[in-house]
């Protein structure tokens, strides 16, 4: 039987440019076999970072969509619970796990960062910024947020 891989798309919401001076909100994740069956799915609000505060560019953003703001604050977990959680996640997939990054999204490096900071091992066996792997997946990561559906910019 060939070795085959479960490929896991993100979708986040942050509070400004680069983890630890500025938190990690949402997780929104999908989990495909190559085909584009899904398989799993997982979501978590997280709390914000000890002494992280929030960019003005992303103040801005926010502003504009306190709907969806006050939507990443419901029921928000710690970052290490968080992080925690989605690890499990990760583990508990039917087979290998690819991260399927995006070129220009911050997806990769902010979940990265906390997995490394609050779990200390990295679950994915492979990370692909292949468009032609993400254009293959359904957009089942659907944002959790309102704003997001009715396709406003889909992190801030």
């Amino acid at each position: 039987m060939p070795h085959e891989n479960v490929f896991v798309s993100n979708h986040i919401h942050v509070e400004g440019p680069i983890p630890g001076p500025y938190s990690l909100l949402t997780v929104a994740s999908a989990a495909h076999r190559a085909d584009g069956t899904l398989v799993s799915t997982f979501t978590v609000n997280l709390r914000e970072l000890p002494g992280a505060t929030i960019h003005p560019i992303a103040l801005r953003s926010w502003r504009g969509r306190a709907d969806d703001w006050l939507t990443t604050r419901r029921a928000p977990r710690p970052p290490a619970a968080a992080t925690s959680a989605y690890v499990r996640w990760v583990d508990a997939l039917p087979a290998p796990a690819v991260f399927v990054a995006g070129p220009e999204a911050q997806d990769h490096v902010f979940l990265y960062w906390y997995v490394q900071r609050f779990v200390g091992h990295w679950p994915f066996v492979a990370t692909s910024t292949d468009p032609a792997v993400r254009d293959t997946l359904p957009d089942a990561a659907v944002c959790p947020l309102p704003g997001c559906r009715r396709g406003v910019a889909r992190s801030a």
